[in-house]
């Protein structure tokens, strides 16, 4: 039988909803999601096999304006994400009209020389009127000529049976990179990591998360016991600090409530998760702290 398999970038603005429709198409999570805007600082493969075709999804940051060095960063990772791939999923929010960052990627896409296939996913659906759909399609399709367009919601699945039929039939011929098995390209300790910052998202106030970023000191297997787990949450200010930490520590608790639950499901097995909160001053303004968090600043963009 005939093998097929393809590489599948999925870009949008911040808070499109790229990884929840990942985690998704997956079936299982393997992707920080929240509320807030940015909550995926570096590109993720999600992996998906069906029978004798594989389908290796790029989840990459929200394409947006940057104000900080690390915001230049995951502008690039979003854009490099592009380069050869097999098809483009551009989700779109319908719950809100096209703004800037939608209009930058449209200019993204139109400035290249050997565009890949392009398919617009028009997002939360769930969220408008059943009667507002058409005019919403229509604005979208006015973005970006001749894309097939897709309207669907990721978190209550409408949609996603179609797209995923679809997807199967447009991957090309080729080997499999990746195991049956595999689903994603992060160890468990980096996906721990996102699901510890995604817990500060959720309980934190709106000046704070983004200055937030994980640190794992320790990731220990013990046996039938559980995992170890030893991380560092970093902020930019030592008023953040405190306000993490929260008062008599209930903060602090709440954020490793959250995420050693997630963590758990994730791995299917107990884990023991202790927190520590350190100040890094300005670290998303600061190369040497965001090359020290893992953060590879020397790439260049590319022409296309």
């Amino acid at each position: 039988m005939t093998q097929k398999t393809g590489l599948v970038a999925v870009i949008g603005r911040p808070n499109a909803g790229k990884s929840t429709l990942i985690n998704a198409l997956l079936g299982q999570k393997i992707a920080a999601v929240s509320p807030r805007a940015q909550t995926t600082r570096r590109r993720q493969l999600g992996i998906l096999t069906e029978g004798e075709t594989q389908i290796v999804f790029v989840d990459t940051p929200g394409l947006h304006s940057p104000r900080t060095k690390l915001g230049e960063y995951l502008n690039q990772e979003a854009e490099d994400a592009i380069e050869r791939v097999d098809l483009i999923l551009w989700m779109l929010d319908a719950a809100d009209a096209p703004n800037e960052d939608d209009q930058r990627i449209a200019a993204m896409l139109a400035q290249m020389k050997k565009r890949p296939a392009l398919w617009l996913l028009l997002n939360k659906i769930d969220l408008i009127p059943a009667e507002s759909i058409p005019v919403k399609l229509q604005v979208v399709a006015d973005l970006v000529k001749n894309a097939e367009i897709y309207p669907l919601s990721a978190t209550r699945g409408d949609g996603k049976a179609e797209l995923l039929k679809n997807l199967l039939a447009a991957m090309p011929e080729g080997d499999p990179e990746f195991d049956p098995e595999q689903v994603t390209d992060f160890f468990e300790r980096d996906i721990a990591a996102d699901l510890i910052r995604e817990a500060c998202l959720v309980h934190l106030r709106d000046e704070i998360p983004h200055g937030v970023n994980i640190r794992m000191d320790e990731y220990t297997e013990r046996g039938d016991v559980g995992a170890l787990i030893h991380a560092t949450i970093f902020v930019e200010r030592e008023t953040h600090k405190g306000i993490i930490i929260g008062e008599g520590g209930n903060m602090l608790k709440k954020i490793g409530t959250t995420a050693r639950q997630e963590i758990e499901k994730m791995s299917g097995r107990k884990v023991f998760l202790e927190l520590r909160v350190k100040v890094e001053k300005d670290w998303r303004d600061d190369e040497s702290a965001l090359r020290r968090f893992g953060y590879k600043l020397e790439q260049k963009k590319k022409k296309r």
